[in-house]
């Protein structure tokens, strides 16, 4: 018996709800792997097959190609960065007393978020690879949770806006600024564009962003 029958379910049987659960993990896991380290051109599925050790008709059964599964692994990295107790959890993070309130408490997490290592790995991979795989940015844009921030600020912004019945314009721009202003050169720093900032900066980063952007706000 070879390696890869041994895990996988018996010819002509169905896995258990479990079973396919496990298995769907492990391409994953497997693609996370290869895409993160070899790059997207270079992760054939074959390789990812053998990594996860199933067969192609297998990881066929589960993903239409490659562009398929890495849409699932940008979904699964995202997942990952919300807060623990789903969207319950998040809603928590946009309430308080007022929206210097909610920004101070947001701006940090958000940044650790836009600085972990699967969304930097992300990020690599997008900007080296798009030239050639134009499909990469598009799911990176539909899949990687930044129009869910912009919509959630927007909606924060002009609530904020209602309470305090001051009027605002351009919500949503002033949201993705906001979202630019925070996350955008740490990011590139990040990659490799300039010196990263230190853990102990992250605080005092996310802290004089919300300064000034609520100086400019109202």
């Amino acid at each position: 018996m070879n390696k890869t029958s041994a895990l996988e379910p018996r010819r002509g049987g169905r896995p258990s709800r479990e079973e396919a659960g496990q298995i769907e993990e492990r391409i994953l896991d497997a693609a996370a792997a290869l895409f993160f380290t070899e790059g997207y051109g270079l992760t054939s599925i074959e390789k990812i097959a053998k990594q996860a050790q199933i067969s192609k008709r297998t990881f066929y059964a589960r993903f239409n190609d490659k562009a398929a599964l890495f849409q699932a692994v940008v979904h699964r990295v995202i997942e990952k960065l919300r807060p623990k107790g789903g969207a319950n959890a998040t809603d928590q993070l946009f309430t308080g007393q007022s929206l210097e309130e909610i920004l101070y408490k947001l701006a940090p997490i958000v940044l650790r978020a836009a600085l972990s290592a699967e969304s930097l790995a992300l990020h690599r991979i997008v900007l080296a690879e798009a030239i050639r795989f134009p499909e990469l940015a598009m799911i990176m844009h539909e899949q990687g949770g930044r129009n869910e921030a912009i919509a959630r600020f927007t909606a924060l912004f002009e609530q904020d806006a209602k309470a305090t019945k001051r009027p605002i314009t351009n919500a949503a721009f002033k949201a993705e600024q906001f979202l630019f202003m925070l996350t955008a050169a740490p990011q590139r720093r990040a990659l490799g564009l300039g010196i990263p900032l230190k853990e102990s900066e992250l605080s005092p980063w996310a802290k004089n962003t919300v300064d000034l952007f609520l100086n400019g706000f109202r």
